[in-house]
C-alpha cells in the first residue's frame, strides 16, 4: 500500500467511499473544481540577503542553510514554498550580483518541494532593473493559479524609484478583471503597496493605486517582506501581511531614530528570524497564519 500523508488522509475520510467510484471517471472540469475545494498550504520566507557581512548577523552565511533545513523538516510538506525578495544582499558588481544569485540558486536547490516561486527585492533589482534577476530565475511579475486561488506576482522594486509604474498597473487591472468577482486572490510582492512608514522607503510610489483596484475585490490577501517583522494590516477590505527576515531583524517604524538593524544577541542568536505557513481552507475566507522562529 503507498504511504498517505495526513493532510491526504483527512481529505478522503471527509470525502467517504465515493471517492473511489467516481475519482477515475471525472472530467478536466470536475477535477479542478474538486482542487478548488481542497485545503492547502505554502511557506514564505523573506529577506535572506544572500551575500550580507556584518555584525547584524555574524552567522550569515548559516543562516539560509538552517532555514532550508527546518522547512525541509516540517511534518507535512507545503505545496509550494515562496520567496518575498531580497534574496541576495545588494551590491555595485555586476558579476558579484550574479554570484552571489547563483549561490542562493544552489542553496534553495535543497529544498525538498517541487515548485518554489520568487521575486525581486531592491537589493537583487533595483541596480540594473531586475536584469541579473531575470536571468537566473524569470519574470519578476507574473501570475499563477493553484487550488482555487488566484496568485499574483507584483514588483515594486525593480523601477529604483519604488513605483510599479503603468504599463504593471495595466496589467494588474486586466488580471483581476479576468478573476470572478468572489475569487479568492493572493498578492505577493516585497515592499508594502500601502504608506506604512515611507520615511524608511516603507512604501510603494503608486501603490495606492494597485491598493485601490484590489479593494474593489471581495477576498484579498497581501504577503510582503522588506520590513523584516511581521506586520499585519488592512486597507479597506485588503489584508497585508509582512513576514520575518532570514538575515536580521529591523524595528517597528518609527520606535527609533534610524532604520538600522536591531543588534545581534549572542544568547538569542537568532531573535527575530523566521518564516510563515500559510494555510488556505476553502470554507474560510481568511488564511490560518502560523510562524516558525529560527532556532540555533
Amino acid at each position: 500500500m503507498s504511504a498517505i500523508d495526513r493532510r491526504q488522509f483527512l481529505r478522503l475520510a471527509g470525502l467517504g467511499g465515493a471517492v473511489f467510484a467516481s475519482g477515475l471517471a471525472r472530467t478536466p472540469a470536475a477535477r479542478a473544481a474538486a482542487m478548488a475545494n481542497e485545503d492547502f498550504f505554502f511557506v514564505q520566507l523573506s529577506d535572506t540577503h544572500w551575500g550580507y557581512e556584518g555584525p547584524a548577523n555574524p552567522d550569515a552565511r548559516g543562516t539560509l542553510p538552517k532555514a532550508i533545513d527546518a522547512v525541509n523538516a516540517l511534518a507535512d510538506k507545503p505545496d509550494f514554498i515562496v520567496f518575498t525578495g531580497d534574496l541576495t544582499h545588494t551590491t555595485d558588481d555586476p558579476r558579484e550580483r550574479r554570484k552571489r544569485m547563483a549561490e542562493f540558486r544552489d542553496h534553495i536547490a535543497r529544498l525538498d518541494v517541487k515548485t518554489v516561486r520568487l521575486m525581486p527585492g531592491e537589493h537583487d533589482a533595483s541596480l540594473d532593473a531586475g536584469k541579473a534577476f531575470r536571468e537566473f530565475f524569470g519574470p519578476t511579475s507574473y501570475s499563477f493559479d493553484h487550488k482555487g486561488v488566484h496568485f499574483i506576482v507584483l514588483d515594486n522594486v525593480s523601477d529604483p524609484g519604488a513605483r510599479l509604474g503603468d504599463d504593471q498597473l495595466g496589467w494588474l487591472e486586466k488580471e483581476l478583471a479576468g478573476q470572478p468577482a468572489d475569487a479568492r486572490i493572493v498578492v505577493f510582492t516585497h515592499r508594502p503597496l500601502f504608506d506604512l512608514y515611507p520615511q524608511w522607503d516603507w512604501a510603494t510610489r503608486d501603490g495606492a493605486r494597485a491598493v485601490g483596484l484590489l479593494s474593489a475585490r471581495q477576498n484579498v490577501t497581501v504577503f510582503y517582506g522588506h520590513i523584516h517583522h511581521e506586520h499585519h494590516q488592512m486597507t479597506g477590505p485588503v489584508a497585508h501581511h509582512s513576514a520575518r527576515s532570514l538575515i536580521f531583524p529591523l524595528p517597528e517604524a518609527g520606535s527609533q531614530p534610524k532604520r538600522t538593524p536591531l543588534p545581534w544577541d549572542p544568547a538569542q542568536p537568532y531573535r527575530g528570524l523566521g518564516f510563515r505557513e500559510v494555510k488556505a481552507a476553502p470554507a474560510a475566507p481568511a488564511y490560518a497564519l502560523s510562524e516558525f522562529p529560527m532556532k540555533a
